[in-house]
């Protein structure tokens, strides 16, 4: 069997066809959501714990760790790593 490869952009969003505003926004929010997904594996806490931590409750957390990125917001995600003691570091430049 042969198989085809072709090199990605380093952004899975705009690969799949979102336009380079979108897939910029989907970026961030992504890595955003990992790092609070990160925190809960990590922590050792329960889904209610950790939750309560990230100042959100569980259901909404749940929806977090199910990938549901459209019902979070870059600020939220700011907010709830704030709450943990995560720092998020901006970078902007020239596209």
């Amino acid at each position: 069997m042969n198989a085809e490869w072709e090199e990605g952009s380093g952004n899975v969003f705009k690969d799949v066809g979102f336009s380079e505003q979108e897939s910029e926004y989907l970026m961030i929010r992504s890595r955003l959501m990992l790092e609070v997904d990160r925190f809960v594996k990590e922590s050792g806490l329960t889904q209610r714990e950790a939750a309560k931590k990230l100042g959100i409750n569980q259901p909404r957390l749940n929806d977090l760790l199910k990938g549901k990125i459209q019902k979070f917001s870059i600020d939220a995600l700011v907010r709830m790593l704030s709450r943990i003691g995560v720092h998020v570091d901006v970078h902007v430049s020239a596209a």
